[in-house]
């Protein structure tokens, strides 16, 4: 259907935006810019054919660096917490930013999410590449690290999200995307009422710094418990520790298949219009997040007031703090190995 490029506006250091719109024989498209290589839209039409944008954002640039939130944003060089804000790799201690509460998260003040990117267009399987060259102590991380993530819509209605990479020196590979899905449409208010199933049968407690406590959970008998489709909401204001924590769901839970095998591991639907999302990945686990800390102060596009719980995240990746449990799948990229990594969301409609 060929892609379209077109002006984002312009960064505090005058450097130029763009953004890139794939589009799809059956009327779905997605919008992603080079800033953060984030992802800004997804219109998909309901059962009755009526097109609406399901992901939250924001208008231009000018709102991604002011506002936040990540709203669609590629995270790296590695997304979620890490406690104390250090890790050690092959005995040696580096220290990145301090972010939250003494901790770090999604790699400190100056993410992936805040830079421009190299972008190319690839007509012929519509798709768009964005790259840069994250340098050597970048958030505090060793390693010069060549990485690129690339967007793909395919005409079976996939969004492709692939992450690759390679580092001259060990160091943490551990990407996202932190896009937040509203499937009744970005303005439609709360998502509480969208059912989701997700394949795992245990998940990860947090402590009051929504840093996992390293023991593994199963969610049987608890509000954790997806494994056969319910509402979003329907157990969020339960008498849970873990729910008052975190204000909501904001933990990572454990995928069944392991890693390096992509496969089905969740399914959201939302009733009234029919709208569905499958997630595959080939990731080990996944971080479902309500958009507890949304402020009612973000202003999204047509204007849009974004609040508490008006979207979800399915981030895939691997565990959170992995670094300081051994016993968790490793995040550990080896220098000269190949980092790789897959999302999709498949959007369709059930009657």
């Amino acid at each position: 259907m060929g892609i379209n490029k077109n002006d984002f506006g312009m960064t505090r250091d005058g450097k130029e935006a763009f953004i890139y719109t794939l589009a799809n024989k059956n009327g779905m498209s997605a919008e992603v810019t080079d800033y953060g290589a984030t992802l800004v839209a997804v219109s998909t039409p309901d059962k009755n054919g009526r097109l609406d944008d399901v992901l939250l954002g924001y208008e231009d640039v000018t709102d991604y660096i002011e506002n936040g939130g990540y709203l669609g944003a590629t995270v790296g060089r590695n997304c979620n917490r890490v406690k104390g804000a250090q890790v050690s790799i092959n005995g040696q201690v580096f220290e990145l930013d301090k972010n939250e509460n003494g901790n770090d998260l999604h790699s400190g003040f100056h993410g992936y999410d805040s830079f421009i990117w190299d972008a190319q267009i690839i007509q012929e399987e519509n798709a768009v590449m964005f790259s840069r060259m994250s340098p050597d102590g970048e958030q505090g991380f060793p390693g010069n690290f060549k990485v690129s993530v690339k967007y793909t819509l395919t005409e079976e209605n996939e969004l492709k999200i692939q992450y690759s990479g390679k580092c001259d020196q060990d160091t943490i590979a551990n990407m996202t995307n932190h896009s937040y899905f509203n499937l009744a449409g970005q303005d439609a208010g709360e998502i509480t009422g969208h059912i989701l199933q997700l394949e795992a049968d245990a998940y990860l407690p947090v402590d009051e710094e929504s840093i996992p406590t390293g023991e593994i959970r199963e969610v049987a008998g608890t509000p954790f418990d997806f494994r056969e489709p319910k509402a979003i909401g329907r157990d969020m204001g339960a008498d849970d520790e873990q729910l008052r924590l975190a204000h909501g769901y904001d933990h990572n839970f454990l995928l069944r298949g392991g890693c390096m095998e992509v496969r089905k591991i969740a399914e959201v639907m939302e009733p009234e219009s029919g709208r569905t999302m499958e997630v595959y990945t080939d990731c080990p686990g996944i971080q479902l997040y309500t958009g507890n800390f949304l402020e009612n102060t973000q202003i999204g596009k047509e204007g849009v007031v974004y609040g508490p719980h008006h979207g979800f995240c399915m981030e895939t990746q691997f565990y959170p703090d992995t670094p300081h449990h051994d016993e968790f799948p490793s995040s550990i990229l080896k220098a000269g190995e190949e980092y790789s990594s897959i999302t999709i969301y498949k959007f369709g409609i059930r009657v």
